[in-house]
């Protein structure tokens, strides 16, 4: 069952030369300068990496779940802030649009979204809406025209400073909650739009994170996503699809680790010998590589229920889970296993480090995955 199919590895392995090659040997660099990617995200989208699964009829190349997340994770081995770039715009822009927006919607963003030619970001955390996306406080009005008037405050948007276009939530009515919130497509071209205060970060620092402000923003009836007041539905059932885009970016940061330590490992000396030759650190490279392994299966698990159309969102919090503290772990140990050169910015693992800490927090902290495993299997 999870064995990879040879035309999935094909375009797995072009997206790890494509990586290695291209993306990683300036990833320091932008660790530095926090310098947005533009030129890879350009090429990546002429390669087909920003709207895998969009079908070809909408300027994408059709491809599976599966198939998406391997080569995600291969751009993440590379680089961690080009991997969520790729993965907010696949799974969080694209994937709505497909899958709720009207064939007017789907002919008008996504072969620009797929061929990287606009940006997608993803609208819906708040300053007081977090876990909570039920607490939405951003407003949406309905005018006499017909036409919203949406007034608030996004914060933490990945892609946000750069986004042509945002899939945002607002409600019509905060004291309903859940029940009375929207999803609209709004463009950074439409009155009102603003960029907020652009976020100095731990990590990923090659990715911009953002606030939005939407002012007085009046935007037609035909912005709205989906149906009135179903808003919500659109933002859980997106997030089972970046939950696996983020394992993903965690299994990518994982492997670099994990390789990187075994690199290490075997050429540093102590006592005489290779250090990989010492117990206590093969148990440490053995522990890295049984959870990587561990969470891929999850991962692969996770996108082919999601391929096959049938119930995922518990296996997806699972991946994203057990991914997310793997590559927190995983970098860990392997600045364990550098020592005192593992805290030094001239050692990639100090990056690793950085990057792998949001992992468990965006797109749903660990706290919110395991809720939502246990509601799955409490009932």
């Amino acid at each position: 069952m999870f064995l990879i199919p040879e035309e999935v590895q094909q375009i797995v392995d072009l997206a790890h030369d494509f990586g290695m090659n291209e993306i990683h040997p300036s990833a320091a660099d932008r660790d530095k300068t926090h310098e947005y990617p533009a030129e890879i995200i350009k090429q990546l989208g002429e390669m087909g990496f920003m709207g895998m699964m969009i079908p070809e009829e909408y300027g994408g190349f059709g491809l599976d779940t599966l198939t998406y997340v391997l080569s995600l994770a291969e751009i993440a081995y590379a680089d961690a802030s080009v991997a969520v770039i790729m993965s907010v715009n696949n799974s969080l822009c694209c994937y709505p649009i497909l899958v709720h927006g009207t064939e007017e919607q789907k002919q008008k963003y996504l072969p620009d979204l797929a061929s990287a030619t606009r940006l997608g970001c993803y609208a819906l955390t708040e300053p007081g809406a977090g876990s909570d996306a039920a607490a939405l406080r951003c407003r949406c009005d309905k005018l006499d025209s017909g036409d919203w008037k949406i007034n608030g405050t996004k914060m933490w948007i990945t892609n946000g400073p750069q986004a042509d276009v945002a899939i945002a939530y607002a409600s019509a009515d905060p004291a309903a909650r859940h029940r009375a919130i929207n999803a609209f497509i709004l463009e950074r071209s439409m009155p009102g739009y603003g960029v907020g205060k652009v976020e100095e970060k731990l990590g990923i620092c090659g990715s911009g994170t953002s606030e939005l402000v939407f002012e007085d923003m009046v935007v037609p009836q035909s912005a709205m996503l989906g149906k009135e007041n179903k808003g919500f539905h659109i933002a859980m059932a997106t997030l089972d699809g970046g939950r696996i885009g983020i394992a993903a970016q965690s299994l990518g940061i994982a492997k670099r680790a994990r390789d990187l330590a075994v690199q290490y490992a075997k050429e540093r000396n102590a006592f005489g010998k290779p250090i990989a030759a010492l117990q206590a650190i093969q148990w440490k490279i053995a522990d890295m590589s049984t959870r990587i392994d561990a969470a891929q299966l999850l991962i692969m698990r996770a996108a082919q229920l999601r391929d096959a159309k049938l119930p995922h969102g518990k296996e997806c919090a699972m991946a994203k889970l057990f991914a997310s503290e793997t590559a927190n772990f995983c970098a860990d140990e392997a600045l364990q296993i550098h020592g005192g050169y593992g805290y030094s910015k001239e050692y990639e693992v100090e990056r690793l480090y950085r990057d792998a800490r949001i992992t468990t927090l965006y797109e749903g902290t660990s706290e919110i995955q395991r809720l939502v495993i246990a509601k799955s299997v409490i009932g």
